[in-house]
């Protein structure tokens, strides 16, 4: 007999069946509880997150890459598909993707110390986006890097590699916008929970080796797209 163990704890902060308004409120509420502080060590398991689907499909696959750091070698690899209901609204992406990320979560063997969401952090209206949540619910310091900005103003970084400049939201500094590849476009990178801005981008600098993403959430994309497109023949 095969005993499974759950090495993940997710806790239920709330119930995913909810409209606009209160889904609205929750992120109000939950952002009261997020913490932006040091890494009080380096982590030595890096996960990468991220979610694909077909245009207008109902069907969605989420996939988490755990790496070792900062050597960024894989170590293990999951997914998760389900059909998802919550619309397309700008703001609310973590609850129309976390619970398929959340499944996949709990199909993991080992516990990454940190996670990197292709998403946002506290760089969000309501300083509560799909990093910061799922942050709250897994206990575990998380980190947004999105490929496009969601709001605040920021001036344009240097051009080589590491060049970063703050992102601000309301006189505010939520993120760094940060070159990871010589002339290319910034990532937008905020903390989730469990860690603040200047960690944040010292990580994603690190992770971010030949390409634009990092590797966790380019690893994590690589691995839901094969997976959406073999689930396909």
């Amino acid at each position: 007999m095969i005993t499974i163990v759950n090495v993940m704890n997710v806790t239920k902060l709330h119930s995913w069946d909810l409209s606009f308004k209160e889904a609205v409120s929750i992120q109000r509420q939950l952002q009261k509880n997020l913490i932006l502080s040091s890494l009080p060590k380096a982590p030595a398991i890096i996960a990468g997150a991220d979610v694909s689907y077909d245009k207008n499909s109902r069907i969605f696959f989420s996939g988490i890459v755990l790496l070792t750091f900062p050597d960024l070698e894989i170590v293990e690899e999951v997914f998760f598909s389900a059909s998802v209901s919550f619309p397309y609204i700008p703001g609310l992406l973590s609850f129309r993707e976390g619970p398929v990320v959340l499944e996949a979560f709990k199909k993991l063997k080992t516990k990454p110390d940190l996670i990197v969401f292709d998403g946002q952090g506290i760089a969000h209206p309501r300083g509560l986006g799909i990093a910061s949540h799922m942050g709250l619910i897994l206990g575990i310091p998380s980190i947004g890097c999105a490929k496009t900005r969601l709001c605040g103003e920021f001036t344009e970084p240097g051009r080589e590699k590491g060049d970063w400049s703050p992102l601000t939201l309301k006189g505010t500094d939520v993120g760094g916008v940060v070159r990871t590849k010589n002339d290319v476009k910034p990532v937008f990178v905020s903390p989730g929970h469990l860690i603040d801005i200047k960690s944040s981008i010292d990580v994603i600098l690190q992770c971010a080796s030949k390409y634009r993403l990092p590797e966790p959430t380019r690893q994590a994309h690589l691995l839901v797209n094969r997976v959406r497109l073999n689930s396909h023949r």
